[in-house]
């Protein structure tokens, strides 16, 4: 299983641990589990700058840092994202750099047919923590992915280590039992709301951009207007 790992903070500090208890009891299932670590922002340290060049199927201006990111997505299995909360509640700059750079593939624009085979994991850490893997998990399942699931840690404490022991360990055992679950959750067909977002998509990109546009020219290219890509 090739899983994909996006560090949504720089720091090596709760989240990374908590993204490693997790990472290393998927290695303990399967010999055939390997990552692929990608760190915010460190591997894409420039921002969207929302010229829309890949929106029209041009280059990305970033092409140097985002080119190596989507050819890891599209050819994983998996993906993870890890990010602690930041300001109010929401995930880290860095991480939402990376959504705002791949948006390109969602299912309105130009949806890949390797999206659909994927499942995703989102990662949070803080104390307020539903709201950035929500705004993630919007993101993910608007590309196609089929199963996306998550968990929340609240900790309320900067250092793992000044936790209480026990506190400790049950929250290494939340871990390792989502990493299993997550291990073993079955990817098939997509949810009826991702299915209904790409029929309302097609039939928008069809009626309404036309000939010679784009994303008009990829569907057409792909036969999206007369197959689904799952």
């Amino acid at each position: 299983m090739k899983i994909v790992v996006f560090h949504g903070s720089p720091r090596r500090g709760n989240t990374y641990l908590a993204t490693t208890i997790f990472m290393d009891e998927m290695k303990k299932l399967s010999d055939d589990v390997g990552f692929t670590e990608f760190f915010l922002p460190k591997d894409l340290p420039v921002f969207c700058t929302g010229c829309t060049l890949c929106m029209g199927g041009k280059q990305c201006p970033n092409t140097q840092y985002i080119t190596p990111i989507v050819d890891a997505v599209l050819g994983a299995d998996a993906l993870i994202f890890a990010t602690p909360h930041y300001g109010a509640c929401d995930m880290t700059g860095g991480m939402k750099n990376l959504i705002d750079h791949l948006d390109f593939l969602v299912l309105n624009v130009s949806p890949r047919a390797e999206m659909f085979g994927k499942k995703a994991f989102i990662l949070t850490t803080g104390a307020g923590t539903a709201a950035a893997a929500k705004i993630i998990k919007k993101f993910v399942t608007h590309t196609g992915t089929n199963r996306v699931h998550s968990l929340g840690l609240r900790l309320f404490t900067a250092k793992w280590e000044k936790m209480p022991a026990a506190r400790q360990e049950k929250l290494e055992k939340k871990l390792r039992r989502s990493a299993v679950k997550f291990y073993k959750a079955k990817t098939g067909r997509p949810g009826i709301g991702s299915m209904m977002y790409f029929y309302m998509s097609r039939f928008v990109v069809k009626r309404f951009i036309g000939e010679g546009k784009y994303p008009y020219e990829y569907w057409k290219e792909n036969g999206y207007f007369n197959k689904r890509p799952f």
